[in-house]
């Protein structure tokens, strides 16, 4: 439902844009755009591994909107690399302990990826993209799960490696300001361990889906 409203916002603003935008709208190389996005964070929650604690209790992490930026630099008018960036992140961390799903604890995570994009250039305003890539997602606050009877007995790892993928759209209403759209699919992942280290209780697979929706600016 939340991917649906961000097609037809996108496609909203298209119908809005001025004629003459698809004579202005030209990539080329050397050029840089930067764009910002409100992004919500679907996490795929797979559960299993371990002396099967993370599964039995059904930890998860929960979904959330959060603010993206990205820079690109465009070595052709077709090609262009990505760097995605957020600031750290509050991610709250459910659980099942007996009276139904509650909040446990909260991690901090930072997720930067960097995308190596093709552009389709040649349909005026419109700029649909793909891109490939990888994550690298730190953990910190790893042992916040303060609620009874974890009581702060468990802990996740520091860092994530991941792949990225990711499809989407800038309709430039300009030659320099535009609206994106745009989708990324991330494997991400983390073990939770007793805080002692000697106990591995499960590895809870995050894997979230990012569609987010904002504007672009090309200089």
């Amino acid at each position: 439902m939340r991917l649906k409203s961000l097609v037809i916002a996108a496609a909203a603003a298209g119908l809005l844009a001025p004629a003459f935008a698809q004579a202005q709208a030209q990539f080329k190389d050397g050029d840089w755009m930067v764009r910002v996005r409100a992004v919500d964070l679907l996490f795929q929650n797979g559960q299993g591994g371990g002396n099967g604690s993370v599964a039995a209790y059904k930890i998860k992490a929960e979904n959330q909107v959060i603010p993206e930026f990205d820079v690109s630099y465009f070595f052709t008018k077709n090609i262009a690399a990505e760097l995605v960036l957020t600031w750290p992140q509050n991610i709250s961390i459910d659980a099942n302990l007996g009276s139904g799903n509650q909040k446990v604890g909260t991690i901090k995570a930072l997720p930067p990826s960097l995308v190596l994009q093709y552009h389709f250039t040649d349909l005026g305003a419109v700029k649909p993209y793909v891109g490939v890539g990888v994550n690298y997602t730190t953990f910190t606050n790893r042992s916040n799960f303060p609620t009874a009877p974890i009581n702060n007995t468990i802990t996740v790892d520091s860092s994530s490696w991941g792949f990225v993928g990711q499809v989407g759209l800038d309709y430039m209403f300009d030659k320099n300001w535009g609206v994106n759209v745009d989708v990324k699919y991330i494997t991400m992942a983390t073990n939770i361990n007793s805080t002692s280290g000697t106990v591995n209780l499960g590895k809870l697979t995050l894997n979230p889906w990012t569609p987010g929706i904002g504007i672009a600016y090309k200089f």
